[in-house]
């Protein structure tokens, strides 16, 4: 099969489901098993596709032009595919988790929800595979609409005033910052088209690449940088499957993906180097990096200690794409896989123990690893991973991140990195030392029930993801060789 075929495939794939899925409101087994095999097949053809991409070959469609000048066009490079496969594999194992999560809290809504799931889906395969700024510009707004109605899923007062926050400012940041950077880009360029080293001519001044930088990075609001950051934990009123496909399948990962992308493709490293105003980049993604560490550490709700995690970690992306070497980039590509395994597996254990205790405060958790132990454990290697220790997946994507510093002599990013990792040790580790080192509170029983373990579709699930965690690092072949040819760099960073 051809790789453009591939390409229309995975596009449809989930639009296709989108549109079966309410077919079968009345058999809610028939609708989850639509959802489970478009994700099985999405993946199937994603995975397709890595082979051409990792031989050299770009697999791309032809271009639909919407008016002079404007184009739909798909092409897959190797971040392209990173993210694609991301997103893919995850639908997977979120669709699992879903099943249980939704069945066992008696959600309402369940078929709209699986709907806006794969609408989402289909967005981000749009968004990974697109070959020029004017199509991801379009999915990337596709992605936010069809997210709002997750985000506002259980239609109370806190998350309707979520879903508004949610959606003025990622709607907000993308029209009036965004979207002029976009047309802007086309005028001093003459193309909108991704290609590698970058399209901004090399007699732009330093000052005008600066602003044109300085409006892409704030105008990617799913990116999180602070202070476009507020819509994050504003969208945590929404349940724990929606939090792992905003955190760590689609949307936060649309956003640093977009911010790497735009850095080599339509910028180029050496653009940024020469023209030397990148460097509030840096300072920007640090603070973000550090402060969203030490507001974690004050959150008791253990879904807002996550979702302030993912602002600090988000960052992490923003903060190696901001170093310009190709190293620290190799480190933000891999920080994007290992971000999204180890984060979906923290919120499925946050939602696994609310669907079997009904907790939600870290200070609840006094001994409920031996209770859930499947859960807790798996919470604890993702926390790990977010620490950055081996053999964890974060642990691969820092170390290229550092790599990269040292060799750019960047000592603001090491700093940051070093100081939050020490961050991240201090808010993740006393939640696993509670849950299996502490004794269990005397009232636990009569205050969240004699349970144990959540529904089995939710513990296969968050299984699978903290064993991911490991695999990504014990065989991080692939991705690390999709990772470095985005680069141009050979195994090991040669070039």
């Amino acid at each position: 099969m051809s790789g453009s075929t591939l390409i229309l495939l995975a596009l449809a794939i989930p639009a296709i489901a989108a549109l079966l899925i309410p077919l079968f409101h009345r058999l809610p087994n028939v609708r989850e098993a639509v959802t489970l095999l478009a994700a099985g097949l999405l993946a199937v053809v994603v995975y397709a596709i890595v082979p051409m991409v990792m031989a050299g070959d770009v697999p791309m469609t032809g271009a639909l032009e919407v008016v002079p000048g404007l184009e739909i066009g798909f092409s897959v490079e190797p971040l392209g595919m990173i993210f694609a496969c991301v997103a893919s594999t995850l639908w997977i194992v979120n669709s699992i988790y879903s099943i249980g999560y939704m069945r066992g809290n008696s959600e309402p809504r369940q078929t709209s929800f699986y709907v806006c799931f794969a609408v989402a889906i289909a967005a981000t395969m749009g968004i990974a595979f697109s070959a020029n700024l004017f199509s991801l510009f379009l999915f990337y707004e596709v992605l936010t609409l069809s997210t709002y109605p997750l985000v506002t899923h259980k239609g109370n007062d806190a998350a309707r005033r979520g879903g508004r926050i949610y959606l003025t400012l990622l709607l907000g940041t993308s029209m009036l910052l965004l979207l002029p950077a976009i047309i802007w880009t086309e005028a001093l360029a003459g193309t909108l088209n991704f290609t590698s080293g970058g399209i901004i001519p090399y007699t732009v001044p330093p000052a005008i690449i600066g602003i044109l930088l300085l409006l892409y990075v704030y105008g990617i609001g799913k990116a999180a940088v602070m202070p476009i950051h507020f819509w994050l934990p504003a969208a945590m009123v929404a349940p724990t499957p929606v939090s792992a496909l905003l955190h760590a399948v689609a949307v936060v990962k649309a956003g640093v993906f977009t911010v790497t992308k735009v850095v080599v493709y339509v910028f180029g490293l050496d653009l940024l180097v020469n023209a030397g105003t990148a460097g509030w980049m840096m300072w920007v993604a640090g603070f973000t990096v550090i402060v969203a560490s030490l507001v974690a550490l004050r959150q008791d709700n253990l879904k807002k200690r996550l979702a302030y995690s993912t602002i600090s970690q988000l960052s992490y992306v923003v903060l190696a794409v901001s170093i310009l070497a190709p190293l620290s980039l190799v480190g933000a590509a891999l920080h994007i896989a290992a971000h999204a395994v180890s984060k979906i597996t923290l919120f499925f254990a946050a939602g696994s123990i609310y669907t079997a205790a009904h907790m939600t405060e870290v200070s609840q958790m006094n001994g409920i690893g031996r209770r859930m132990p499947w859960t807790m454990g798996a919470f604890a290697i993702g926390a790990l991973s977010m620490i950055g220790v081996p053999p964890t997946a974060g642990f691969l994507s820092k170390w290229f991140m550092l790599s990269g510093a040292y060799t750019a002599e960047a000592w603001l990013a090491v700093g940051v990195i070093v100081v939050s990792t020490a961050l991240n040790a201090a808010y993740f580790l006393p939640i696993v030392y509670s849950a299996f080192l502490r004794k269990e509170d005397e009232d636990h029983a009569e205050k969240h029930g004699n349970h144990g373990e959540a529904p089995l579709a939710v513990v296969i699930a968050l299984t699978l993801t903290a064993a991911g965690t490991i695999l990504l690092f014990l065989f991080p072949g692939p991705l690390l060789t999709l990772a470095e040819s985005m680069m141009g760099l050979g195994i090991g960073g040669e070039q």
